[in-house]
């Protein structure tokens, strides 16, 4: 039998926490644990993957914290690691053109298909300029040679092709996974003991955001403007609960204030452990701008949670029939997501029986599914 490739990683961080780190952290551990040599170039791995004993990690410094310092630092030590590897054919994975030694890209974002905006104005300093003018050249120049690309959705997939110039019959969607054990909906007790923990015991419903406050990609200040109308009503009885931190957060939260909204939008920064939010919750809102994926929305789906999401983000293509009606079409339009969230409103039971039977099928698909899958492809 022929000896099996060696593995090569390079991402920032393999923790369980944020979307492509979880997915980077499932792909290792698998690969790992189906005793595959796997070699991580990263700042920082979770305990449960430095245990492993098929894991060699081969740690990166981040200087000053700063991700666009630890870039070239991971493209280094990735490019010395396959060398060192060269003569055994390793599958060396590039998370986007963060290594240029990647004969595997994985495509969690791309910059090329949206321009951030950072805390209300684009970023003109000579700093962000040049660092996005590096990550463009970077991810184009990489995806475009590499031997197979995988893309975490359809949408990501037509830019991999459109905006990258990979060639189409080398780049594979493949789905985030699911922790169907931890994300998952909740039992009526475990949903009472997550209100009170947040101190929500009035009966509300609850609609929650999960999203940085700094970059204007996630979308808040369309949300924002959609429940200053519905707030105007006094029937409207909802609460808007806000997970997330960033440049805004205290602008925010003087706004709301500012806007009689401070009982209407409650801002809980940044959640460690987003569960008992959606545990708590009753939909999720995500009116984003941009969205190659979008795991927090996933993860509420598999809580039982209806979602409002931009249709034009990746997610939304794994949301069927039923709740099709909750996806917005312009992710500007206020006027549009306050209807939207007026007819979840109206019809929360029969939402919520719909996001419970699309729950299902997504926690049967695992990140050991997507893990096995990518291995199939770049074996």
């Amino acid at each position: 039998m022929a000896e099996r490739r060696p593995w090569v990683i390079v991402a920032g961080d393999f923790v369980r926490t944020g979307g492509m780190d979880a997915a980077n952290h499932a792909l290792a551990l698998y690969l790992a644990r189906s005793g595959r040599e796997t070699h991580v170039v990263a700042h920082r791995i979770a305990d449960d993957l430095a245990a492993e004993p098929n894991v060699l990690f081969q740690p990166v410094r981040r200087p000053f914290g700063k991700h666009s310092l630890g870039f070239p630092l991971l493209d280094r030590t990735g490019r010395r690691v396959a060398a060192v590897l060269a003569a055994r054919d390793p599958i060396v994975v590039a998370n986007g053109g963060n290594c240029a030694a990647g004969n595997v890209v994985w495509l969690h974002y791309v910059h090329a298909a949206y321009e951030p905006v950072i805390a209300g104005r684009r970023m003109t300093g000579w700093w962000h300029a040049a660092a996005r003018r590096a990550a463009l050249a970077d991810e184009a120049r990489v995806t475009a040679k590499a031997d197979l690309v995988i893309a975490n959705s359809g949408l990501t997939a037509r830019h991999a092709v459109d905006l990258l110039g990979a060639a189409e019959d080398r780049v594979h969607v493949v789905h985030y996974g699911a922790d169907p054990d931890r994300m998952r909906p909740p039992t009526a007790e475990e949903r009472t003991e997550a209100r009170r923990a947040l101190g929500w015991t009035d009966g509300r419903p609850v609609v929650a955001f999960i999203g940085a406050l700094g970059d204007r990609r996630k979308g808040f200040d369309t949300l924002f403007a959609a429940w200053t109308r519905l707030a105007a009503d006094p029937a409207w009885d909802a609460r808007l609960a806000v997970a997330g931190t960033g440049g805004e957060l205290e602008a925010w939260r003087a706004r709301a204030a500012d806007a009689g909204l401070a009982d209407r939008i409650v801002f809980l920064g940044f959640q460690a452990d987003v569960r008992t939010l959606l545990w708590a919750a009753d939909a999720i809102a995500s009116p984003t701008r941009y969205e190659a994926y979008g795991l927090a929305v996933q993860e509420a789906l598999c809580c039982g949670l209806p979602a409002l999401v931009s249709r034009a983000a990746g997610v939304a293509e794994r949301i069927p029939a039923p709740l099709d009606g909750l996806l917005l079409a312009d992710p500007d339009d206020a006027a549009e997501l306050a209807g939207k969230l007026r007819g979840w409103r109206e019809g929360m039971d029969g939402h919520r029986k719909a996001a419970l039977a699309l729950s299902a099928r997504m926690r049967a698909w695992t990140w050991d599914h997507m893990a096995e899958r990518i291995v199939e492809w770049a074996e």
